[in-house]
């Protein structure tokens, strides 16, 4: 109906562009006794009205003539013959189809449940009106047992890391199974993977005890470096006995640097062998 009324000026129109081209007065016919002239025109409305439809750019008109398809039609307009033509309308713009969350059990049989989404689109409209009788209820069935078999295939580490391999997989699995119906997957994605409270717990456990054996280890190798850090010095220390005085001095010096601090100072005996040495060469030149 409302195709009709959205015409029917355009019409109107047209026949008043007919009647001054021949030379025919609509006000004089209606006004006179010239009923039948009126009644075929009436008629030739009526009959433009009806068969004259528009299709928007992103609907095609499937047409069937006596029950055979002879072709989709469209956009804009055109005309169909009442009573012999039928006109089904398919959209074709992406479908968004949310895939109901599914209770699935991996391949180690962990039990999980997921859901995924589904875009797709109609690219043979004569397909998808005679090939299936609904296209979107059996894509969302297809989706569904595709989305069971593939993810109850794998393992919970693999569902849980590899999420765009299992995507691809599932958009060439689907899209394979709707193209004999004009369909098009254009992608799939899995939106969320419930875990039971159990495995997760599990899972927390098991990433904090990852976590203790990293830090260990971090430890450990600090503490080998430092170890052989301390080694090297000792070595260096070992062969130049001068340069362990003089590390010892410069600690005196850090340490006094406080001011208001009693600072007793052992003073190590192999360092008096310097000064001895000193005493006995000055007695010696005198």
């Amino acid at each position: 109906m409302r195709g009709i009324l959205e015409v029917l000026p355009f019409l109107l129109f047209l026949v008043v562009v007919f009647g001054a081209i021949f030379g025919v007065d609509l006000l004089k016919i209606v006004g006179g006794a010239n009923m039948p002239l009126v009644i075929l025109l009436v008629l030739v409305v009526i009959f433009l009205s009806v068969s004259v439809k528009i299709v928007p750019e992103y609907q095609r008109a499937v047409i069937f003539r006596l029950g055979r398809v002879i072709g989709a039609k469209g956009p804009g307009l055109f005309i169909l013959i009442p009573i012999i033509d039928r006109m089904v309308k398919m959209d074709l713009r992406t479908v968004t189809l949310d895939v109901p969350t599914q209770d699935i059990i991996t391949k180690d049989n962990v039990s999980v449940s997921v859901d995924a989404v589904v875009y797709f689109r109609v690219v043979d409209p004569v397909k998808a009106v005679v090939e299936v009788e609904n296209y979107y209820y059996a894509t969302s069935q297809i989706a569904q047992t595709t989305l069971r078999s593939v993810c109850g295939a794998v393992e919970l580490d693999e569902l849980l890391a590899e999420r765009e391999k299992l995507n691809i997989q599932l958009q060439e699995i689907i899209d394979r199974q709707t193209d004999p119906w004009g369909v098009k997957v254009v992608a799939v994605e899995l939106k969320k993977i419930d875990l039971p409270e159990e495995l997760r717990r599990a899972m927390a456990r098991q990433a904090e005890a990852e976590r203790e054996r990293r830090a260990k280890i971090i430890t450990a190798e600090a503490e080998y470096q430092a170890a052989q850090k301390l080694a090297d010095a000792a070595k260096i220390l070992a062969s130049e006995p001068l340069a362990l005085q003089i590390r010892y001095l410069e600690t005196i010096q850090t340490v006094s640097s406080k001011p208001g601090n009693t600072i007793l100072i052992p003073i190590p005996l192999e360092m008096m062998k310097f000064f001895t040495k000193d005493e006995e060469k000055i007695q010696g030149k005198s």
